[in-house]
């Protein structure tokens, strides 16, 4: 069928309709755009007329200077490509082995009866003050800072994955169960697809997560990174470095996020 003849069966209120949603996406995306400019325009003004102190809060226009020696030394893909790939292998191994226990929990409930004390006091454990201790265990290199961003995204992965398997409809399992479904079937049938908002919700904590841990790996152990950036231009009192520093992982990780959202609605379709 063509388009010509599908869009004939679609009616000329929900065609206003969709004219109207369009719209109204394009509102919020031109006024988050305005509030960014003018946020960075405020910025700019305040610094240059001494409302605030550019040295301690740099100003846009010396970031940008920044960014540009950054790039003309070859620093500035070095350090946020190491700090990205840092990022993602802790990022894809948390979510990957935190789904992988939240299957064996819900599979066996002696095990996740045996266990869930242990997921409480790891999930409120601040997993910074093991860092020293992943650091003495891993070695001051890539290894550490990664088993850090491991760390802290797989505890919160595990208990929210498992609730969401937790939450699906004990109806469906029972009528898989009536027709003599093993549990791989009901994993798979049910659990999984049923599950795919919670996984999807855990990859989206687990990205700002990953950053939260990559980063504090980097302020303790790396030579090298956007984390390593920031800790030396704080300790030679360069804060348009700094800056320069945050901006980069805030964008990073807005990328990353947006990322997850794209793979949200892949997922969506597939369920």
């Amino acid at each position: 069928m063509s388009e010509r003849s599908s869009d004939s069966f679609v009616s000329a209120e929900h065609k206003e309709y969709l004219r109207r949603q369009k719209i109204y996406r394009l509102q919020i995306f031109a006024v988050q755009i305005l509030l960014l400019l003018g946020f960075i325009a405020l910025w700019e003004v305040a610094a240059t007329q001494r409302w605030i102190d550019p040295f301690i809060t740099s100003q846009p226009s010396r970031v940008l200077r920044t960014l540009v020696s950054l790039h003309n030394e070859g620093n500035l893909y070095m350090h946020t490509g190491i700090t990205v790939f840092e990022t993602v292998v802790g990022f894809t191994l948390g979510t990957v082995i935190g789904t992988v226990i939240a299957v064996i929990l819900w599979w066996s409930k002696f095990i996740s009866a045996v266990l869930d004390p242990y997921l409480v006091v790891l999930n409120s454990l601040p997993k910074i003050a093991l860092g020293p201790i992943i650091i003495v265990w891993a070695g001051q290199g890539m290894t550490a800072i990664i088993a850090m961003a491991l760390l802290i995204s797989v505890v919160v992965t595990i208990l929210g994955v498992y609730s969401g398997f937790s939450q699906v409809d004990a109806n469906k399992i029972k009528l898989l169960q009536s027709f003599g479904a093993s549990r791989w079937q009901i994993l798979k049938k049910v659990i999984l697809p049923a599950s795919v908002p919670t996984i999807i919700s855990a990859l989206k904590i687990n990205v700002g997560l990953s950053w939260v841990g990559v980063i504090v790996g980097e302020f303790l152990v790396s030579r090298a990174g956007l984390g390593y950036l920031i800790v030396y231009g704080g300790q030679v009192f360069r804060l348009d470095l700094v800056m320069t520093g945050v901006i980069i992982l805030s964008v990073a990780a807005a990328v990353m996020y947006q990322g997850v959202v794209l793979l949200e609605k892949f997922a969506m379709k597939w369920r």
